[in-house]
Parts: structure tokens; sequence; C-alpha cells
């Protein structure tokens, strides 16, 4: 009797340090996923408000400079969610690549750093990733190592590069992608369908709860339409042009 009731303490006591073992991992699992849900919950508030794909060369404010909420390019998608959750890819490059000019990518034949397009360069912010955050060189042909806000570059052929956000949604299985590949910015099942060449998760101490540089939470259309201003009129050209999905080139 005494045998038993010791054997039946004994299970007991394993199978509440497993159920304290399973708690732990489930608190680390999420502390690893937290920072990632919050990159992509940022990255899908401009999905109904970017429509409009524009490469056109900008003169930006610095820091915080952006182009109007309603277009911009594939990397512009990064840019505005990663400065919700505090990191300026733009003062982050601008205040990099003086320092090292020379290991940021020569094909634009730039003699020196440009705070108003370099942080909007694909080939430029994959370098930055590479130097300052977490590369993740291997098995890019495998779905499962893609967590919700992981970076993704694709090369789309002709020598256009592509980046988009890792969503927390999947399609069997693949996790979609946020990002903006001509038609403004969109979640589609795209991660496996073009030559995967970068693979990218900021590092948790980089990221704050606090938008870098007074940021500003992207408004959705609804809200947009009923802060603005004025009669909002456009030609029928101006209408058909924002419905042609245009494929997407560098900045100019």
């Amino acid at each position: 009797m005494d045998r038993q009731l010791s054997e039946r303490r004994i299970m007991k006591l394993r199978l509440t340090l497993l159920a304290l073992l399973a708690l732990v991992a489930a608190t680390r699992a999420g502390e690893n996923v937290a920072p990632g849900l919050r990159i992509v919950s940022a990255a899908r508030q401009q999905i109904g408000v970017t429509k409009e794909y524009d490469p056109s060369y900008a003169v930006l404010k610095y820091p915080g400079g952006d182009i109007p909420l309603h277009t911009g390019v594939c990397s512009d998608v990064i840019v505005r969610c990663l400065r919700q959750v505090g990191v300026d890819l733009q003062k982050e490059l601008h205040e990099d690549m003086p320092k090292n000019f020379s290991a940021y990518p020569s094909r634009w034949g730039l003699k020196a750093p440009d705070k108003n397009i370099d942080h909007r360069r694909v080939a430029n912010l994959m370098r930055y990733f590479e130097r300052h955050h977490i590369a993740m060189r291997e098995k890019l042909k495998a779905r499962e190592s893609y967590r919700p806000g992981d970076i993704v570059c694709w090369d789309l052929g002709r020598g256009i590069l592509h980046i988009g956000i890792v969503s927390d949604k999947n399609s069997r299985g693949t996790p979609l992608i946020i990002h903006n590949i001509g038609s403004g910015a969109k979640e589609e099942d795209i991660l496996l369908k073009y030559q995967v060449i970068g693979h990218y998760r900021l590092k948790e101490n980089t990221q704050q709860n606090v938008p870098a540089n007074g940021s500003q939470p992207i408004r959705s259309e609804a809200n947009r339409t009923a802060l603005s201003t004025g009669p909002q009129t456009q030609t029928r050209h101006e209408k058909a042009r924002r419905k042609i999905p245009r494929w997407p080139t560098d900045i100019r």
C-alpha cells in the first residue's frame, strides 16, 4: 500500500514537472513570436491604404521621411512597418553608410550616401540586415523556417529585386507575404513563387514599443477619408491609371 502511494506521488511530481517545462517552453516561444507579430500587424495596416506603386525618386525629410501613404514601392512596406516597432531604416542606413560606404552595393554609381533613397533600395536593405541583424542563410526553400515578421528578398529576374514581410497567415502551410509588387500593399501566397535570395530576422533588442521618430500608426482607408479635407476629384485618366498594376522596377 505504501509503495503504491509512493509511486503515485512520484508520478504526480513527474507530471507537474512536465507541465512546468511545457509552460516555460510555450512562454519562450511566445516571447520569440510576439515581436514578429507586431511587425506583421504594422505591415497589414498598409493594405487598403497603399494602393499604388511608384518608383520615382523623391526628396524626403530626415529622419522619418516618407512619400504619401497611398503609393510607394516594395521597400516602403518594410520601412513603414519597422518604424512602428521603433526601427527607422532611413536613419539606420544613413548613419551606417557614411562610415561603411564600400560595404554597400555600388550598382547605382553613387559616390556618397543619399538619405532620400538609400533605405528604399532592396540591395541596400539586404546588406544592412546582413550587417546588423540575423541573416538566415540556410533552408531558403523550406517554408517551415519562416516566422511571422521575417523579411524576405527575391530575385524576380532581369536584375529586379523584391522584398516583403512574412505574415502570420498561411496557404496550405506556406506563409503568406505582405508586399507591394506593383499594385499596392497586398497579402499573398508568393513566398516560393520566385527565387528567394535573402531571409532576415530582426534582433529583438532593436525593437521598441514606441514608433521611431514620432511615426504615427497608418490609418485605415475609412479613417483617412473621414479625416481628409476638401473635395477629392480625379480625372478619368488618373482613375484608369490607378487600376493598372505595374511590374516593380528599381527606384530611379
